[in-house]
């Protein structure tokens, strides 16, 4: 028997790295073995993964680079089950299929982009939440070498950060943008007027009260049938969580999130921590937290404290779950900070401060994840379990 405690966290988007490298440099090395799955070879930045499909450069972070010196086992593979009864993981790489074992679940698989069923997105539609599409929405923009239309479907801020970054990128294209609702409504009134003025200056068209249909070659059809030409279609109209959760025996939301108590442990499986997208939990204002990098941040920290303290036998810190506002770019130059506290608010940051303090968050997000050694202080907590194997014994 393995007497290291099994930890294994799936994903090393931002929420699964961090977590991964914390656990890491918190817990004795000789109590705990930590073994990380993730598909790719690299860590993605989503947060500018609208630059990458624009044409910017961007870095790449190999991940074993990342980890080095923290102990932890990479394993590059593709999660395709979890069975949280058993405490097993089935992965897939070019060799076969592997099952492994576990004592501690970390789930950050993170999200994709939700087609919600409609007919034509997967198949005709690009979208930027994750490396290989938006490489693959590059190559096609490089295709169209100037000249065409992009229609971006969506009006939530991966939409208007995707219109305004191609549409500044690759002045030639003609950009627009299709939403069901009012773009940026939810936005208070100085930052939607500067929004709006944003994409006047960079000429996309805006179609609001519009719900696309179906996706095609040409395009996209509205619900009232009418065909917005597209030689690249965009497909940013929100997040959604793989389907493994639902499938693993863990209590899900209906949309997949798996369902957790306050300090991030699985309500149906205590053994298992969701962090990040996949996660469903109340923040502090009493509203759904949000998929977004901050509350990536958020669930992290309080699943790593979680994770120390059921281990340790410590009392756990409760971090904050508070989303305190949105960062949108607007092309490289321009950006809008908006608070929010639950609702709709008349405070706002635009342009050159807005678009200062949006690149120090991305660039401290990043640097964050990919430092897990620097982040926190060096506490080699020793587990609970191998304490008491350690403890001399009292004589009767």
């Amino acid at each position: 028997m393995n007497p290291k405690h099994r930890i294994t966290v799936l994903g090393a988007g931002y929420a699964g790295a961090w977590t991964a490298g914390n656990l890491a440099r918190r817990l004795h090395h000789d109590d705990v073995e930590i073994t990380v799955v993730n598909a790719a070879t690299l860590f993605v930045e989503r947060l500018r993964l609208h630059e990458l499909a624009a044409g910017h450069p961007m870095p790449e972070h190999e991940l074993a680079e990342v980890f080095a010196g923290t102990g932890i086992r990479l394993r590059i593979a593709r999660v395709t089950a979890v069975d949280a009864d058993a405490r097993t993981v089935t992965l897939e790489d070019e060799r076969g299929t592997e099952r492994l074992e576990y004592d501690t679940l970390v789930y950050a698989l993170g999200s994709t982009a939700a087609v919600d069923g409609t007919p034509g997105a997967e198949e005709h539609g690009h979208h930027v939440a994750s490396r290989p599409a938006a490489l693959k929405l590059r190559a096609r923009l490089d295709e169209l070498d100037g000249e065409g239309r992009v229609l971006v479907v969506g009006g939530n801020l991966t939409a208007i950060e995707a219109a305004t970054e191609i549409a500044e990128a690759r002045p030639g294209l003609r950009v627009a943008v299709a939403t069901r609702g009012e773009l940026g409504g939810w936005l208070g009134p100085k930052a939607r007027r500067h929004l709006l003025k944003a994409f006047d200056r960079f000429g996309i068209e805006i179609h609001e009260h519009t719900r696309i249909a179906e996706v095609t070659a040409a395009g996209a059809l509205t619900g009232h049938g009418r065909l917005l030409a597209a030689d690249a279609t965009v497909w940013a109209a929100g997040f959604a969580v793989h389907p493994i959760a639902a499938a693993s025996g863990l209590a899900v939301r209906p949309d997949g999130r798996i369902t957790v108590d306050r300090q991030m442990r699985s309500v149906s499986h205590p053994d298992v921590y969701a962090v990040g997208d996949a996660v469903f939990t109340i923040g502090d204002n009493g509203l759904p937290l949000q998929m977004s990098c901050a509350s990536a941040g958020f669930t992290g920290k309080q699943a790593l404290q979680a994770i120390i303290g059921d281990l340790t036998g410590t009392e756990i810190s409760q971090t904050s779950l508070a989303y305190y506002g949105n960062h949108i770019s607007l092309g490289r130059n321009d950006a809008i900070l908006q608070i929010v506290n639950g609702a709709r608010t008349t405070w706002a940051l635009t342009r050159g401060p807005a678009n200062a303090y949006k690149k120090f968050v991305v660039k401290g997000s990043m640097w964050g994840t990919l430092h897990p050694t620097f982040t926190l202080p060096v506490r080699r907590h020793r587990t609970a379990a191998a304490a008491a194997r350690t403890a001399p014994s009292v004589p009767a």
